[in-house]
């Protein structure tokens, strides 16, 4: 995951409390310049996804904390990650477990270097998948190049 500037950090810091206690993971924060101008966008998650009614949840409570620190963004958003977004920590993994996943490793294991696999779940630094015939495999997070949600067309 790409290092929060000093203030998308101190924005996350403020913000998660509060979206956890409404039921949703505040997954990450960006704080970026566009042409309209300094933009703070919080990304949340939940299990089964987010959808605009919970974007406006989260930021009907998340607005009055913002102002009144000393963040002062042009333009206030909240959004979802999108079905994309990489899986990088174990809450990541342990909110998809049961779904499948498109992991690509650094290095081959067991003679493979990206796969398709349901998502068993993960604890502290590593992540198990299960293949369609009952294996099991369990990676370091380390070792995961890139892991996503497998979407079916």
């Amino acid at each position: 995951m790409a290092k929060r500037s000093k203030v998308a950090q101190e924005a996350f810091e403020l913000a998660e409390p509060v979206v956890t206690k409404l039921g949703f993971d505040l997954v990450d924060c960006s704080y970026v310049k566009e042409s309209r101008g300094m933009v703070l966008t919080l990304y949340i998650d939940k299990r089964g996804g987010i959808g605009i009614d919970d974007c406006e949840t989260v930021s009907r409570a998340v607005d009055p904390i913002i102002d009144e620190s000393s963040i002062d963004p042009d333009f206030f958003e909240v959004s979802s990650p999108g079905l994309t977004r990489p899986l990088e920590t174990d809450k990541d993994f342990n909110r998809y477990a049961g779904e499948k996943a498109d992991v690509s490793l650094y290095k081959p294991v067991e003679g493979k270097k990206s796969f398709t696999a349901t998502i068993k779940g993960a604890e502290g630094e590593e992540a198990t998948f299960v293949f369609d015939n009952g294996d099991e495999l369990t990676l370091k997070f380390e070792e995961i190049a890139k892991a996503v949600r497998h979407i079916d067309f």
